[in-house]
């Protein structure tokens, strides 16, 4: 941690002030619901994780950073967005993407807050180094091409398992499987597409997109604000905290298994994979002190974030957007290989769900409405199988010096038929189809 809590938390207080017409309601000095540092109280954490609990709880530093985040938004974005009124969403969609693209100096009277939310997308960070991050990315498209078409939609339902987090995404009509199957896709092309040659960069396709997600969670933010929205009981709408584990799962994985293996550092590639992530993650506007760098620092934190939800599970929330999203056909039409490929992912993607979010429980997926036939885990077996060898396949390859620049060209080109496979992502959020919280 490098901010001290009540640093935070003033700046925390800043949003009431600057931004009234989304905050001014909120009392930021009242502990949401939410949030608990109760010794005996049932929480998120991961089971193998629950034995670290009291060491946890006991940093008092990190445990008050977390609750800070819990009421942070994204000043800068959440700026941006509320003009919608005065531009509408379409017209700051549009405006923002063409600052991405062409620079602020292309736009004709730019609003001050676009000014400042492309300024702080641009100023570079003192840990920064591109060419780890472009290693890291190298990495990560071998995984992108092979296994996330076929993990992520098991991945993404797995962030609805707390009512507390996943309130904002029923708010926004995403208990619809056309709605939840379009949020899913546009996940998917977001990580997909930060993982290609030169994202990150400032013109890249990714820094773009992360642009776009943060304006769409700012204008969710603005248009929930404005409703009765319980802020004594869920904090602040898509609060830093719950963005974390979005971007950072698979890098608290990565640490706790270098932890498991008796190491403390991690490898040169290990380093890559986690600074592509962090890079990543602070383009989308996490605070720094939400981005550890280290494995033990990064089960921490994420743990913490973990051990102080409070754990809520509700049907009508959670369940029906898992439910929504598993039923969802996101396939680009209806020819025999799309649905074939669709009932091959979607079984791929109830096997995964149960086997990591569920610890196994064929029966608590049942009670939830998600049936797992043994047809499912013959069609998940193959899937995973295929998939695992042409993964194996290419990390040799791509430690061969004569055919790594081929093998990551071809891992390119499967990621860009990938996402045209997903389609064009919008990144927007339309308030005439949130329903009352």
């Amino acid at each position: 941690m490098t901010t001290a809590p009540a640093e935070i938390r003033a700046r925390i207080a800043q949003q009431k002030f600057l931004l009234p017409g989304m905050y001014g309601a909120i009392d930021f000095t009242r502990r949401p619901e939410r949030f608990t540092d109760a010794p005996d109280a049932e929480t998120a954490i991961r089971a193998e994780l629950e034995s670290l609990r009291p060491r946890l709880l006991a940093d008092s530093d990190r445990v008050a950073t977390i609750e800070a985040y819990t009421m942070l938004g994204d000043l800068a974005a959440d700026a941006y967005a509320a003009l919608m009124p005065e531009y509408g969403f379409r017209r700051l969609v549009e405006m923002l993407d063409q600052a991405c693209a062409d620079g602020i100096g292309s736009i004709e009277h730019p609003p001050a807050e676009l000014i400042a939310l492309l300024a702080e997308m641009e100023r570079i960070p003192t840990w920064l180094d591109m060419a780890l991050v472009e290693e890291g990315a190298r990495i990560e498209r071998n995984m992108t091409a092979h296994l996330m078409p076929f993990l992520i939609r098991g991945s993404f339902v797995g962030t609805f398992m707390n009512s507390y987090a996943a309130l904002p995404m029923a708010i926004t009509g995403s208990l619809g499987t056309r709605t939840a199957g379009r949020r899913m896709t546009e996940t998917a092309s977001f990580f997909a597409c930060t993982t290609l040659p030169g994202a990150l960069a400032r013109h890249g396709v990714g820094f773009r997109a992360a642009a776009k997600v943060r304006l769409m969670h700012s204008m969710v933010r603005f248009n929930i604000l404005r409703r009765d929205w319980d802020a004594a009981v869920y904090g602040i709408p898509i609060p830093q905290s719950d963005q974390m584990p979005a971007g950072l799962i698979p890098t608290m994985l990565l640490a706790l298994r270098v932890l498991d293996r008796g190491r403390d550092h991690f490898t040169p590639a290990e380093r890559a994979q986690v600074e592509f992530a962090r890079y990543r993650c602070y383009l989308l506007g996490l605070p720094e002190d939400l981005l550890p760098a280290t494995p033990r620092e990064i089960v921490d934190v994420l743990a913490t974030r973990q051990a102080t939800l409070r754990r809520a599970y509700d049907d009508t929330t959670c369940g029906a957007l898992v439910r929504a999203t598993m039923a969802a056909y996101t396939e680009p039409d209806r020819g025999l290989a799309s649905r074939l490929h669709d009932r091959v992912e979607r079984s791929a993607a109830k096997v995964f769900f149960v086997q990591a979010v569920l610890s196994g429980s064929t029966e608590r997926a049942a009670a939830m409405g998600i049936e797992v036939t043994a047809a499912d885990k013959l069609r998940a077996a193959v899937a995973f199988g295929y998939a695992g060898c042409r993964l194996v396949i290419y990390r040799l390859l791509l430690r061969i010096p004569a055919t790594r620049s081929i093998a990551d060209a071809r891992l390119v080109r499967k990621i860009d038929r990938y996402l045209a496979r997903l389609g064009h992502a919008e990144f927007t959020t339309d308030a005439s189809t949130y329903r009352a919280p």
